[in-house]
């Protein structure tokens, strides 16, 4: 092979080498480029399971505040009812127990995860709102309660707030729906298993709560 044969086999060995080279680095820009898709796909879906956790938190949270109104409700309306003479006691028995049952079913304020307390926690909170009901209902045969005006500001709060609970209960259902079914959908599912993402407990609700009720106890006043 002379000297020009040489050359040319050289600048072609030398051509082919960068050609890889030049393949070598796309091939590696390319993946670089598409880890950084990967990446920036599961920021996204990591940061939406936070967003929606957090605003299920923030729904929940908001129920627990207003169940506790109405359970701080609950001892000024009974004192003030007992003032009536032959009052039902057996009334009176009911709200006082019920609002004891919800005093110990409850749930963490942060964001409740177990179906099986929430249950029981929604349980106790039914059975306090229908003896409040009863007791409102029966306060109808009484005309000085009917004419007291703590009675009537009371029984206008509760009404109120029953009113809230409604609202918030609704607004807790959805948030609650939307944040697990996020968590079960891929990739969020993967995140959301690696990083304990629980899935909220849903309310349990009944047929007559598919709508959000108004509340109004006769009591003709706004609600506070």
């Amino acid at each position: 092979m002379n000297d020009r044969d040489a050359f040319h086999a050289k600048r072609t060995a030398t051509t082919m080498e960068s050609g890889k080279v030049g393949k070598g680095c796309l091939v590696g820009i390319g993946l670089a480029v598409l880890l950084l898709v990967v990446v920036a796909m599961f920021m996204g879906q990591y940061n939406g399971l936070v967003d929606k956790q957090e605003n299920t938190r923030a729904k929940w949270q908001e129920i627990d505040s207003q169940y506790k109104r109405r359970f701080d409700l609950v001892p000024n309306l009974v004192a003030t009812v007992q003032g009536a003479a032959d009052f039902e006691k057996s009334t009176l028995t009911a709200v006082t127990e019920a609002r004891a049952s919800v005093g110990r079913a409850q749930l963490p304020s942060n964001l409740p995860t177990d179906p099986a307390a929430m249950q029981s926690y929604v349980n106790a909170q039914q059975q306090l709102g229908s003896a409040l009901q009863r007791l409102l209902v029966v306060a109808e045969n009484y005309p000085e309660l009917k004419a007291s005006a703590n009675f009537a500001d009371l029984q206008s709060q509760l009404e109120g707030t029953e009113n809230r609970i409604a609202n918030a209960r609704s607004d807790y259902l959805q948030a609650a729906q939307d944040y697990n079914a996020a968590t079960r959908r891929f990739p969020a599912s993967f995140l959301a298993g690696i990083f304990n993402f629980e899935r909220a407990a849903e309310l349990p609700v009944a047929a007559e709560e598919r709508t959000v009720p108004q509340v109004k106890f006769e009591s003709g006043g706004a609600a506070k």
